[in-house]
């Protein structure tokens, strides 16, 4: 290997791009778990596609957009690596081989796009997603890469190496840039059919959790491998990561305690994506203590903020904006205010004497990277719509998009419920079914409005010629509720 090489350094990076290529799978989770049930193998799929497209346009011309010499003023890398050509095993960035930082900024390439799609959740034509991926990181997300990201001595990206605007990990560039493009989004799609009528739960928490542990677990990669080494750099920003991340967490639940009056597990999740999120452009620039601040102002704003979106009527389903566009404005605006100068940068913020030049850099890289995004995917939405169409049909959305796009469904009660309903509703004598508490029986199967209690309910169900809708645990307890009744009234008899 050519002098300067490090193993060590190559190792760190290697394994750094293994765990950010796990957050977009931990990102599918948080999103399936977000959506009604109907909806969740749409969701995980979106993600996944973003894998597929990303991985070979990155190869064909991607890295060459982002990282290539410069074409001119800082805006867009050359051609000279189209399909990786030129690039040898012995060539290096800093002391790791070029391949290596090429297979990590993939990473950062794939799950942008990937986080967009929270935003049109639900009711969004799977073919004319693909085609948005294909096109938005072409036009958007490769040109601002190539701003932020590339550093060539002063003749590199226009906003990072000339402008010395701080993102150590991606808050403009994946972060604002994918919250402002899922308003853009949302705007052009419209709203889901029964916004601010219907409840719209998530259907799976449990999923929820999981999908955000996974993301916390790989944001470790995302923001210490971006020190590109194994050194002080990378394990500050792993510290920081984990503090802002988990003072955000407390940041939310305390806002929503004393706004809704409780703790809510959904609350924890997306209160912790929003300290991930608010400290990847700081996390290599300040210190603990301010990483804690970041953490904190990010919790409760982002809880604040998601709620915009019934103030001005955009259906953003699953708060891409509240979070990733607020988030990496809150962490990339904080920049300006806690950078010491003593971590992985020299500039200082306000607070540490480096005045207000900082902060005014931090703003207009916000400020462009969001505009830039929110253009050019408000035009590339509304092309494709107005061309192959972006929104799935009426009578698709009601019925569950997992059936229409992909031929599957997530979840498969149907022969469980049935089976569970021939046993109840067999072993259990009529004498003893209308004798029981009209609650735990059976509601009246021709009702339109669902039963008061839930027992009732899921019974109903499964009188019903189909399949009850309710999760398995529900119908056992429903079954379990019955047999429970006719041992009482058995022994009453006795």
């Amino acid at each position: 290997m050519p002098d300067g090489f490090s193993a060590g350094d190559t190792a760190f990076v290697l394994i750094s791009a293994a765990l950010v290529m796990l957050m977009t799978p931990g990102l599918a989770f948080f999103y399936g778990g977000m959506v009604r049930a109907k909806s969740t193998l749409n969701m995980l799929a979106m993600s996944f596609l973003s894998l597929g497209i990303v991985s070979v346009l990155w190869v064909l011309y991607g890295y060459s957009l982002s990282f290539g010499p410069d074409a001119g003023a800082g805006l867009i890398g050359n051609l000279d690596f189209l399909g990786l050509h030129g690039i040898g095993l012995d060539d290096l960035t800093g002391t790791i081989p070029v391949t290596a930082f090429s297979a990590f900024q993939l990473m950062f390439a794939i799950i942008t796009p990937a986080l967009i799609s929270g935003a049109v959740a639900d009711r969004a034509r799977f073919a004319a997603w693909g085609l948005f991926i294909a096109l938005w990181v072409t036009v958007v997300y490769f040109p601002v890469a190539h701003w932020v990201f590339f550093f060539d001595g002063g003749k590199g990206g226009w906003l990072g190496d000339r402008n010395g605007v701080i993102d150590f990990a991606g808050g403009t560039a994946v972060h604002i840039n994918a919250g402002v493009a899922g308003l853009a989004l949302c705007l052009v799609l419209g709203r889901r059919i029964g916004f601010r009528k219907d409840p719209m739960r998530p259907h799976s928490l449990p999923l929820v959790m999981l999908g955000s542990g996974l993301l916390w677990f790989g944001w470790f990669g995302f923001n210490a491998g971006s020190a590109l080494a194994a050194n002080g750099v990378a394990a500050m920003a792993l510290v920081n990561t984990q503090v802002a991340t988990a003072a955000a967490l407390l940041g939310w639940l305390v806002y929503e305690k004393l706004r809704h009056g409780a703790f809510t597990t959904l609350g924890a999740a997306s209160g912790a994506v929003s300290g991930l999120v608010a400290i990847t452009p700081a996390c290599g620039s300040v210190s603990p203590l301010g990483a804690v601040a970041i953490g904190l102002v990010a919790g409760a704003v982002c809880a604040a903020a998601i709620s915009l979106k019934y103030r001005f009527g955009f259906d953003d389903s699953l708060d891409v904006v509240g979070v990733h566009a607020v988030g990496g404005a809150i962490g990339s605006l904080l920049v300006g205010l806690f950078a010491t100068g003593t971590v992985g940068q020299t500039a200082k913020g306000l607070f540490y004497g480096g005045g207000p030049g900082q902060l005014g850099k931090q703003a207009m890289g916000v400020a462009v990277v969001g505009g830039y995004s929110f253009v050019l995917s408000w035009l590339l939405a509304k092309a494709i719509d107005r061309t192959v169409g972006f929104r799935v049909a009426d009578e698709v959305e009601l019925a569950g998009i997992d059936q229409a796009e992909h031929a599957e469904s997530a979840y498969d009660f149907s022969a469980m419920g049935a089976g569970l309903a021939r046993t109840a509703f067999v072993s259990v004598p009529v004498s003893v079914a209308v004798s029981a508490p009209a609650a735990v029986v059976v509601a009246d199967p021709l009702r339109t409005s669902p039963a008061p209690a839930p027992a009732a309910a899921v019974v109903a169900g499964l009188a019903r010629t189909a399949p009850a809708p309710a999760p398995a645990a529900a119908v056992v307890a429903a079954v379990e509720s019955v047999a429970e009744a006719a041992e009482k009234n058995g022994a009453d008899a006795q």
